[in-house]
């Protein structure tokens, strides 16, 4: 179990720094490749994207170094109702293929979040 949990802790902690990283730091590349990121402000887009830049290092580093492991756990429910808040957001839009990634997140994070505790 400790294996699957940390094979989808990086799976997650990679998705997330990865496109958090895209929503901070590239709003240019991020306005062509996610089509509600032309409908809000810069500043809107990168604190989603820093959130979960954050989350995704939250998966990792506390339970890998033993500093507050419990923060683990923490991150992943975090992620897990920002998943719930972007599965709502795609709905109103009529954006289906992103809701079904959100929810497949969704349930991945809330893997690591009950295997953690």
């Amino acid at each position: 179990m400790n294996i699957a949990l940390w094979i989808v802790q990086g799976l997650l902690a990679l998705m997330f720094i990865g496109a958090g990283s895209t929503k901070a730091f590239q709003y240019e590349k991020a306005k062509t490749s996610l089509p509600w990121v032309k409908d809000y402000s810069r500043g809107y887009v990168a604190f989603i994207g820093i959130s979960e830049v954050l989350g995704g290092i939250g998966l990792i580093v506390p339970y890998a170094t033993g500093i507050a492991p419990v923060l683990t756990s923490i991150a992943a429910i975090a992620l897990a109702v920002v998943m719930v808040f972007a599965a709502v957001f795609h709905a109103k839009r009529k954006e289906y293929s992103g809701l079904v990634m959100n929810i497949i997140l969704l349930a991945l994070a809330v893997f690591v979040a009950i295997g953690r505790f």
